[in-house]
């Protein structure tokens, strides 16, 4: 398939994306950049300084509402994306109703009960569309130990031990693999391995 064909396929597809920071932003640009056809996204965040390391923001959109920077800064990349933007906090409730009707779904939340949520709600209500869920991204190095675990319709991408602390934070090389191996994962699932 060449470049055309791709986007051509991806033009037809829905992605979920659940957080919009250093995971989301990031996998929402790389879906953006092959052509992906439309993405809904939630977060109830704003773009903060401390953000500027990791996330796909600027200096400028300091203060505004994260869904909408994002969608400002992917629309620069493709302006014929169609994207959903929700800026509210999440529930198990909210992830139901808002991302029912994708085509695969992105967890990229920083807290691990949002990660237990998301992953109850879509075992239970939608077994059927993949979830991509991003674990182990802190500190950096150990980049051989970032990998991509399948359990049946679960993808988890990370190292799955490397907790985010004080001592450990999340900087923008781990977090920029997570998130494009996340990015790939929905690419094989749209796609087809190669």
């Amino acid at each position: 398939m060449n470049f055309d064909e791709i986007k051509k396929r991806l033009k037809q597809h829905t992605v979920g994306i659940a957080g919009a920071g250093g995971l989301g932003s990031n996998i929402a640009m790389h879906l953006t950049r092959v052509g992906i056809g439309k993405l809904i996204v939630a977060d109830f965040d704003v773009v903060q300084e401390s953000n500027l390391n990791r996330q796909f923001y600027f200096r400028h959109q300091l203060g505004t509402k994260k869904v909408e920077a994002l969608e400002a800064n992917l629309l620069t990349i493709n302006p014929e994306l169609h994207i959903e933007v929700h800026n509210i906090k999440l529930d198990a409730q909210g992830i139901a109703k808002i991302y029912g009707g994708v085509d695969v779904m992105v967890e990229a939340f920083d807290k691990a009960k949002m990660k237990e949520i998301i992953a109850e709600v879509f075992q239970s209500e939608y077994p059927n569309i993949p979830l991509v869920m991003g674990n182990g991204i802190a500190g950096w190095g150990k980049s051989n130990d970032m990998r991509v675990r399948q359990f049946g319709n679960l993808y988890i991408c990370g190292d799955g031990v490397s907790e985010i602390a004080d001592e450990l934070p999340p900087l923008s090389p781990r977090v920029g693999i997570c998130a494009a191996m996340q990015a790939n994962v929905v690419l094989e699932l749209l796609l087809g391995n190669k």
